[in-house]
């Protein structure tokens, strides 16, 4: 059996600059679509994922360690 271990995720206050709800983060994070790092970057991930509504967050963050990562922007996606 493989061993699932959950992410911590950690939050700047940046990441609520656009009224995007912790629970709606974190929502995205378990219902994600993509997740990649983004091109020319070693510490920036994009995570596209859906909030509780059923819309599409952008979310960027960085691996801070094996289990915690560090959530520094979110917002609805296609918004600019």
């Amino acid at each position: 059996m493989k061993h699932i271990v959950e992410e911590k995720i950690v939050f700047r206050a940046s990441a609520f600059k656009h009224n995007i709800k912790e629970l709606d983060i974190r929502h995205a994070f378990e219902l994600r679509l993509y997740d990649h790092l983004l091109p020319g970057e070693e510490d920036k991930n994009l995570l596209i994922g859906i909030d509780r509504n059923g819309n599409l967050l952008e979310i960027l963050y960085n691996v801070i360690d094996e289990r915690t990562i560090n959530v520094f922007h979110a917002m609805p996606q296609g918004v600019s």
